[in-house]
């Protein structure tokens, strides 16, 4: 079953990449590149314009401003964002506030699939 529709690609991708720490910058580039191949991921699935949000590298999760993360949220709040690619979740949100934004953003027929109890 693909649930990626047309409206979906009809917006853009968004690819959030973000590493913690600068000293994660410098020992891990592994997952800087492949977050960074998310991009690639995106036009292989079909979208067209695919937007790599990187402001935040180097920034903790953890109460720090997060630039990215804000722009990530105005692109969804929008309905510019047909799809938001992270190489894991903990990219996206690392305290409870950020958590409660997301599902209150998106809208019900494409909450996480988790919260039902299935992998999306």
């Amino acid at each position: 079953m693909n649930k990626i529709a047309p409206d979906h690609l009809a917006r853009s991708a968004f690819v959030y990449v973000r590493q913690s720490t600068p000293d994660q910058l410098i020992n891990n580039p592994e997952s800087r590149r492949r977050q960074y191949a998310l991009a690639t991921r995106a036009r292989a699935l079909g979208w067209e314009n695919v937007v790599v949000i990187d402001d935040d590298l180097g920034r903790s999760g953890g109460g720090t401003a997060r630039p990215g993360f804000e722009r990530l949220l105005t692109s969804i709040c929008t309905g510019t964002a047909g799809a938001v690619l992270a190489i894991e979740a903990s990219r996206l949100a690392r305290n409870g506030r950020d958590w409660h934004t997301l599902p209150g953003v998106l809208h019900p027929g494409e909450l996480p699939d988790h919260r039902r109890g299935r992998r999306v």
